[in-house]
């Protein structure tokens, strides 16, 4: 496969900060804010579809999951504490080498490894889960990327994605808010004309076999500080469950 859903320049703008991934208070410290309302739907959603008791230890063992753009590890360790097996995939070598010596040192047993969804893809590799998470709007071909995703989900396997919509309030609230008045994020981390409205999603993975099964928003609440799943309120960051046909 010749095409590529790499952009050398996003790469390259994660790869600089990449020793910050595992301070709370640092350049992914919203990474870190937003962590455990979307940990507990992925465990939520995965559970059901597997029919798991998701408050039972270990609920996803015995499942495959694969983290696309994984980063420093932030969703992968928390899959691997509930007993998947996790494959953890970043274009950024660097980004691989802090999550890799983070495992280490928690006692996590995780595959990270440098490569991107088509190359897995492309060699028929597949997954019962497989998790997208704050990446498809840094991606160089949207469409690629997603049916790269949905050719990695196994017969009767869930995918699961978030991202940014495409709306006047993401654009307020997740560029101008986020990066140029809190500074919660580096200016420059976010181009609105990448975000991608959930029928901009939904398109190709229908295409491409899946199901499109759940929506959800995640609200910021700046009151309590904290991030919550929220059906009705797409307007910004959302959620987006997809199923394969077993």
């Amino acid at each position: 496969m010749n095409a590529t859903t790499v952009d050398p320049a996003e790469v390259e703008r994660f790869a600089r900060i990449a020793e910050e991934w595992w301070d709370a208070d640092g350049k992914f410290a919203p990474l870190h804010r937003l962590n455990p309302a979307r940990i507990g739907f992925v465990r939520d959603r995965v559970a059901a579809h597997f029919n798991r008791d998701p408050l039972k230890p270990a609920p996803l063992a015995g499942l495959r999951l694969l983290d696309i753009g994984c980063g420093g590890g932030l969703v992968c360790e928390p899959m691997r504490r509930l007993g998947a097996d996790v494959v953890g995939i970043d274009a950024a070598e660097q980004n691989v080498a802090v999550a890799r010596l983070h495992a280490e040192r928690m006692g996590l047993t995780i595959d990270y490894r440098a490569d991107a969804a088509e190359r897995l893809s492309a060699a028929g590799d597949a997954f019962d889960v497989v998790l997208a998470l704050e990446v498809v709007e840094h991606v160089a071909d949207p469409d690629l990327f997603l049916r790269c995703c949905a050719d990695l989900v196994k017969p009767g396997g869930v995918l699961v994605l978030s991202t940014l919509n495409r709306t006047a309030k993401a654009f307020a609230l997740g560029i101008v808010g986020a990066e140029y008045v809190l500074g919660w994020l580096p200016r420059g981390t976010h181009d609105w004309r990448k975000f991608l409205k959930p029928s901009m999603l939904a398109r190709p993975l229908r295409a491409a076999g899946l199901t499109v099964e759940a929506l959800a928003g995640l609200a910021y609440s700046p009151v309590t500080g904290r991030w919550r799943i929220d059906p009705d309120d797409l307007d910004v960051n959302y959620l987006m469950v997809a199923t394969k046909a077993a």
